[in-house]
C-alpha cells in the first residue's frame, strides 16, 4: 500500500515532477572548463547552508562497487579528493595514516569509474563539444588534480563541504553539464545490450515490465547517503522457488522511478509534506488534487510542525480547525476515495526502515484531527482567547521553561500518533504535565487542556470531564480541586491578592487530601472574618455545595495520579468560574 501510494502521489503532481530518468539534485559546486579542456576555476554556488538545485539524470544505486552518476556527483568521484587527501599530510600516528591511505585508495577507485564513465559517453556521442571537453580536462591534469585545484580561491569552501556534489561547466555557457537536455535525452533513450533484462508483472502496477535491480536512495536525516526504503537481500531467508534479490518481489523500474522520485519531492528541504522530530522523518500526503486535500496537507503541517518561526506558534491553529470542520461537515467538498496517507521514516544502518504507517479517508482523518480539538478544547477567560493547540505548544506546556526542543524524545511521536489516531494521548505526556505543575505550582490552559484531554480519552468510567465547570461532577478529585481553588480565593479576598496556599499546600492536597484539607479549612475560618458580610455569605455557600457532595467518610486519605488530574482540573474550573461570575458582576452593576 505504501508503494502504491506513492506511485499515484507522483502521477497526482504530473508536470512538477521530473520525466523518467531525472531527478532534481543540489549541485554546491562546479568547475569551470573551457572547449578545450583547460581548467579555468571552481565556482561555489552555495547561499548559505542551501545549494541550487539542477534536473539531472537520477541518482544511481549503489553498492559496494563504485558507480558513478551520469555527469555529476561528489568530490571523491569527480576529482578523487575527500578529507583524507589533505588530512593525511598533517597526520603523524601510523595507524591513523595507515586507515587514512585505505579510504584515499578507494577514492582513487571510485575516479577511475567516473572518468571510466566519461569515456563511455564519448563514445556513445563522439561528436558532442561538451563531453570533449571533459574527456580533454581528465587528459591534461589527470594524476595532479589535487595540487591543480587546491591552489583555486575556493579550495576552502570545498574542503568544508567535500561532501557536495560537483559538476562541470563549459565557459560561457549558462547550463551545467550535466543537465544539458541534447545530452541526457541521448544517454537515457539508449538501450543497454550488456545486461540481460528480466520481464516480470510489477507488484504496484501489476503490469509487465523490465524488473529493477536496486532501488535510488532516499537519504533522511541520520542516514547514509546512500540509505533506501527498498532494498534486496541475498541468503537472507527472503528467497523462494529458487528467486533472488528483486526477482522475488519484481517492481518495475518505472514504478520505483516514480516511487522514489516522489518520496524525494516530499522529502526535499523547503517540503510542507514532512517534519523531523529527533531521528524520525514524518512524511503526508493525500491522494487526490482536490482543494479539500491541499488545504488538509497545508493545515496539517501548520498543526503539526514541531520548530515554529513564528513568535506565536498557535497564529495559524485557528484557520487549521476550520479546514478540518469544512471537510468533515461536506462544505469543502470531498469524494469518499479521496485518502489520506502518513509514513514515518527513521535511519537504520545501511537502509530506512518504515516505523509508521497510516492510512484513512479524507474525512474520517478531518474527524480524528476535529477530536483532537474537541478534547483539548477547556474554559478561557483570558483577554485574547488562544484556545486551539498545536503540537508545539502542547509540547512546551509539558518542558522547563516552554522549551518545546527540550521535550523527551519518543513523547512528540507518540502524541501524534494519538491525534491522527484518535487513541488515548500518552501516558508520558500526563505525566510530564503533572510533574510540570508540581513543580512550578502552575495550572495554566495549555495543561488543564492536556489533562481534560488525556483522561477524557481512558473511557475509564468515569464521568466526563466538561470544558466549564461541572457542578454534577461527583468524582472525590474533583470536589477536591474545587474546594482547594474556594479555599485559595478566600484567601485571596482576605489577603489583597497576595501569596496564597497554593505554593504550600497544592502538591499535598492533590496526593493526600485527608492530610491537609482539616487544616485549610480551620485557616478559612479566619479568612472569612476579613471579609465583607456579602463575599462571607457568597463564598460560604460554594463551599458548603461543595463539601456536601464530599464522601461520608470525609476526605479520600490518597488520590492516585488519574484523580489528582482531576483534581487539577476542579481547581481549573473553579478557579476560571470565579473570573466569568466576577466579569458578570461587573456587567450588571
Amino acid at each position: 500500500m505504501i508503494l502504491k501510494a506513492l506511485y499515484d502521489y507522483y502521477d497526482r503532481m504530473g508536470s512538477k515532477m521530473p520525466m523518467q530518468g531525472l531527478e532534481e539534485k543540489e549541485i554546491s559546486f562546479v568547475i569551470v572548463i573551457d572547449k578545450d579542456g583547460n581548467f579555468k576555476r571552481i565556482e561555489n554556488r552555495m547561499n548559505g547552508k542551501e545549494s541550487p538545485k539542477f534536473l539531472v539524470a537520477k541518482t544511481v544505486g549503489r553498492t559496494a562497487n563504485p558507480l558513478a552518476n551520469l555527469l555529476w556527483d561528489n568530490f571523491s568521484y569527480v576529482l578523487g579528493v575527500s578529507k583524507e587527501t589533505y588530512s593525511i599530510e598533517s597526520e603523524e600516528d601510523a595507524t591513523k595514516k595507515q586507515r587514512l591511505q585505505r579510504v584515499i585508495e578507494k577514492n582513487v577507485k571510485s575516479h577511475k569509474t567516473f572518468v571510466e564513465s566519461i569515456q563511455s559517453i564519448k563514445k556513445i556521442i563522439p561528436e558532442n563539444k561538451d563531453i570533449l571537453a571533459i574527456d580533454k580536462f581528465y587528459g591534461k591534469y589527470e594524476g595532479d588534480l589535487y595540487n591543480l585545484l587546491k591552489e583555486d580561491v575556493e579550495w576552502a569552501s570545498v574542503i568544508k563541504n567535500i561532501n557536495k556534489n560537483v559538476s562541470f561547466l563549459i565557459e560561457g555557457d549558462m547550463e551545467i553539464v550535466a543537465q544539458k537536455k541534447e545530452i541526457l535525452d541521448k544517454l537515457l533513450n539508449k538501450e543497454d545490450d550488456n545486461e540481460a533484462k528480466q520481464s516480470q508483472y510489477c507488484l504496484v502496477t501489476g503490469e509487465k515490465g523490465e524488473v529493477t535491480r536496486l532501488f535510488s536512495s532516499t537519504s533522511i536525516l541520520g542516514s547514509q547517503a546512500t540509505a533506501s526504503v527498498i532494498s534486496f537481500q541475498k541468503k537472507m531467508g527472503f528467497d523462494s522457488y529458487g528467486k533472488e534479490q528483486c526477482y522475488n518481489a519484481p517492481i518495475s523500474v518505472s514504478a520505483e522511478f516514480k516511487i522514489t522520485t516522489a518520496l524525494n519531492y516530499m522529502l526535499r528541504r523547503d517540503s510542507r509534506n514532512k517534519f523531523i522530530i529527533g531521528n524520525r522523518t514524518f512524511v503526508f500526503w493525500a491522494s487526490s488534487n482536490s482543494e479539500a486535500a491541499k488545504q488538509t496537507e497545508e493545515s496539517l503541517y501548520s498543526l503539526l510542525t514541531f520548530a515554529s518561526n513564528e513568535n506565536d506558534p498557535n497564529k495559524r491553529i485557528q484557520f487549521v480547525v476550520g479546514v478540518f470542520k469544512s471537510i468533515y461537515s461536506g462544505k469543502l467538498i470531498n469524494s469518499l476515495d479521496d485518502k489520506f496517507y502518513f509514513l514515518g521514516l527513521a535511519p537504520n544502518i545501511g537502509r530506512i526502515a518504515v516505523v509508521y504507517w497510516n492510512e484513512s479517508s479524507l474525512k474520517d482523518f478531518s474527524g480524528k484531527i476535529l477530536k483532537h480539538f474537541n478534547d483539548m478544547e477547556i474554559v478561557d477567560t483570558r483577554k485574547e482567547k488562544k484556545p486551539y493547540f498545536g503540537l508545539h505548544q502542547m509540547m512546551a506546556n509539558v518542558t522547563l521553561g516552554g522549551k518545546s526542543s527540550d521535550v523527551q524524545p519518543n513523547l512528540p511521536e507518540a502524541t501524534i500518533k494519538s491525534i491522527i489516531q484518535g487513541i488515548p494521548y500518552p501516558y508520558t505526556l500526563y505525566s510530564a504535565c503533572i510533574r510540570r505543575i508540581r513543580a512550578e505550582q502552575e495550572l495554566n490552559i495549555g495543561r488543564a487542556a492536556i489533562i481534560k484531554a488525556y483522561l477524557n480519552r481512558l473511557n475509564n468510567n468515569e464521568k466526563s470531564l466538561e470544558i466549564m465547570l461541572d457542578k454534577e461532577n461527583k468524582n472525590q478529585g474533583y470536589l477536591c480541586g474545587r474546594l482547594f481553588a474556594t479555599l485559595e480565593r478566600l484567601q485571596e479576598g482576605s489577603n489583597n491578592g497576595k501569596s496564597t496556599i497554593r505554593s504550600r499546600y497544592m502538591n499535598a492536597a492533590s496526593a493526600t487530601p485527608a492530610a491537609v484539607f482539616p487544616t485549610l479549612l480551620n485557616l478559612s475560618v479566619h479568612h472569612e472574618e476579613k471579609l465583607d458580610k456579602g463575599m462571607q455569605i457568597f463564598m460560604e455557600k460554594i463551599k458548603r455545595e461543595i463539601i456536601d457532595k464530599l464522601s461520608a467518610n470525609g476526605f479520600p486519605n490518597h488520590l492516585d495520579l488519574n484523580n489528582q488530574g482531576r483534581f487539577m482540573i476542579g481547581y481549573y474550573h473553579q478557579r476560571q468560574d470565579f473570573y466569568t461570575s466576577k466579569k458578570e458582576d461587573n456587567v450588571e452593576q
